[in-house]
């Protein structure tokens, strides 16, 4: 795998806009497929703050970083794919033709394009959950919950997706308190339901989360109510790694994910989208399937494209 320059333009088979583990697994599949492959990747994951991966066969427990390290290393052995550190700011054309440009001004042609720059957190506005965000705060039971198994924790988060969460939870621990800091959006079925499985529900808003080095210590209530726990969960706030999809034309769900079918097809001819990008399942492994099949897809589009060429 070769790094492009910056000054210099390039022709591509396709382009893969995201390098986590969609989009490197991707450029796996189109290198082994002998496809001009060229990976674009600012180098800001998502799951920077996370110090262990999870749920990924053969890796549980690696390191974000190290992963990458490890997937962009084996890229290396193909070298129709190359790596481009940068940012893509713009996309004009369509199936066949598309031109991209990056922040750098490099600029690029592709016959077909596939996304996945995944998801961003939005600033998280409590008091202090920075401080423990992927340390002792997750996201995930699935990516998570074992490390916190059997342990008081603290779920943030309201409505329809508490509801989602708490019975999800309760196969890691049963020591867990809800704040939903601020109205609970419940129904009061709902709340007999917490009540009924003994799980504290608090509606003050969260004055502040302490911990020491990363690993929190208790929850702090505006009332002066303070919640004990070694863990917390919560609900992030998300928005699409980038929003050249929308202004390319295709379909966005109410969540903000790309909509594609199963293989991976955007409503646009010739764009493709896998990973965080495009569900709302957010583990690495799946992401990284994910890519796969995308891969096999657009590559399958390109070889039927040859062979009717070579028809002509």
């Amino acid at each position: 795998m070769k790094n492009l320059e910056n000054t210099d333009a390039a022709n591509a088979d396709v382009v893969i806009i995201g390098g986590g583990p969609a989009g490197l697994n991707a450029g796996l599949m189109l290198g082994r497929a002998r496809k001009r492959t060229i990976v674009i990747d600012a180098g800001r994951p998502r799951n920077a703050v996370t110090r262990e991966a999870h749920g990924f066969l053969t890796r549980d427990g690696i390191a974000p970083f190290e992963l990458r390290r490890i997937a962009i290393e084996q890229l290396g052995a193909y070298p129709s794919v190359s790596h481009l550190e940068d940012t893509v700011v713009s996309i004009k054309g369509e199936d066949g033709a598309f031109l991209l440009e990056t922040a750098s001004g490099l600029k690029i042609s592709s016959r077909k394009l596939l996304f996945a720059a995944g998801m961003k957190d939005r600033r998280l506005d409590i008091p202090g959950l920075a401080e423990v965000y992927g340390k002792s705060a997750f996201v995930c039971p699935y990516c998570d919950g074992w490390e916190l198994r059997d342990q008081p924790l603290v779920v943030i988060s309201r409505g329809a997706a508490l509801m989602h969460l708490a019975p999800l939870l309760y196969g890691w621990t049963k020591q867990f308190a809800v704040c939903t800091n601020g109205p609970d959006e419940l129904t009061e079925a709902e709340r007999e339901e917490l009540r009924a499985h003994d799980i504290p529900l608090f509606d003050t808003p969260i004055r502040e989360i302490s911990s020491s080095e990363g690993m929190v210590n208790h929850v702090k209530l505006m009332d002066g109510t303070e919640i004990p726990c070694t863990g917390i969960f919560f609900r992030p706030e998300l928005a699409p790694g980038t929003d050249l999809p929308h202004s390319l034309g295709c379909r966005i769900s109410e969540q903000g994910i790309v909509e594609v079918g199963e293989s991976g097809q955007t409503s646009v001819p010739g764009i493709y989208a896998a990973g965080d990008a495009a569900t709302m399942m957010h583990q690495s492994i799946a992401a990284a399937a994910s890519g796969a099949l995308a891969a096999a897809a657009v590559n399958g589009e390109l070889n039927r494209e040859a062979w009717k060429a070579g028809l002509a």
